[in-house]
């Protein structure tokens, strides 16, 4: 029998690593911290850069992109999320009067009420969670700190990698690299924010000129779920079909021809519009993005999930070009 030998070199990088994993582990907070300012700061940098062009400092630049971007959230937020969460406990109840009155499919009407009560629990929830975490000052401040710092520093990248590596390819390289992450996570998350926003205000112009109850929220819902290209406003239109029905035929109908006209004008216009400067993902991945996201971190990964793929496949490609 041999003897199998471990070299000292072997454990001692083997220990190395092991430590890392727990450093890594022990500042994940961080980590997240900077990674999701680094998100922001992509999908930034174009404002940024658009306000130096008419003259602006770039500190300036940066304080006016931030106060614009604060002031446009604080102004929706203001306007629509107390009417929505609502609007989202009335509609959840009315869709479980639905199927116990119509006694939809041949399934547990227990079962389903709650699923729906828990669909319902967990929509509110989230709508708290973002509302709450304008409590959690500190971390919001550290973001919008590391947010700014990253933009601030982003023309001296060029020379900080010169610093570090004193290689001129290998500095081209990281450089290169660098900027297809920043442009295409930036121009994913710049065009995602416009298509929901897109979509759930077409949807919501749609469901409210056919007089349709929980336009509002059945709108947020077909912009949210636009995360999923194709397949997420189809999903949103089956509870306002439900909600028609329980109405008239007519407003069913309408409902239906609503979604319809959304999702062809989503993919034979505003997707090709939209997303003609950033390279998208097939519905397909970024559902399963979506899927893993939600199971390893909840809300959190689920909304991390795409950003951290789209960054880990552009890296990948980059390297296998050499």
């Amino acid at each position: 029998m041999n003897k199998v030998e471990v070299s000292p070199k072997t454990v001692f990088y083997t220990i190395l690593m092991l430590i890392g994993f727990y450093l890594f582990y022990q500042i994940r907070t961080v980590i997240l911290i900077v990674f999701i300012a680094f998100i922001l700061a992509t999908a930034l940098n174009p404002l940024v850069n658009a306000l130096q062009k008419i003259k602006f400092p770039r500190f300036l630049a940066i304080l006016v992109s931030f106060i614009i971007v604060i002031g446009i959230i604080s102004l929706v937020f203001a306007g629509i999320i107390p009417t929505l969460i609502e609007q989202t406990g009335v509609l959840a109840n009315s869709l479980i009067q639905i199927l116990n009155q119509n006694h939809l499919l041949e399934f547990d009407q227990n079962v389903i009420s709650s699923q729906i009560q828990t669909i319902s629990s967990s929509l509110i929830n989230v709508l708290k969670i973002i509302l709450g975490a304008a409590s959690n000052v500190i971390t919001i401040f550290s973001l919008l700190v590391m947010t700014f710092y990253i933009l601030i520093e982003r023309p001296n990248l060029e020379k900080y990698l010169r610093l570090l590596l004193h290689d001129g390819h290998r500095e081209r390289k990281y450089l290169e690299i660098f900027v297809s992450v920043e442009k295409r996570l930036g121009g994913w998350v710049r065009g995602e924010l416009l298509l929901m926003l897109i979509v759930g205000t077409l949807t919501y112009v749609g469901l409210s000129a056919i007089k349709i109850p929980f336009a509002l929220p059945l709108a947020l819902l077909a912009g949210l779920l636009e995360l999923v290209p194709n397949l997420g406003p189809t999903i949103a239109a089956v509870p306002a079909a439900l909600i028609g029905l329980t109405i008239s035929i007519p407003i069913t109908i309408g409902t239906i021809i609503v979604s319809i006209a959304v999702q062809q004008l989503e993919n034979n216009i505003i997707v090709p519009l939209v997303m003609r400067s950033s390279v998208g993902l097939k519905p397909i991945v970024t559902l399963l993005c979506l899927m893993v996201g939600v199971t390893l971190g909840g809300v959190g990964g689920a909304i991390l999930a795409v950003p951290t793929f789209i960054t880990i496949q552009t890296v990948l490609s980059q390297i296998r070009k050499d």
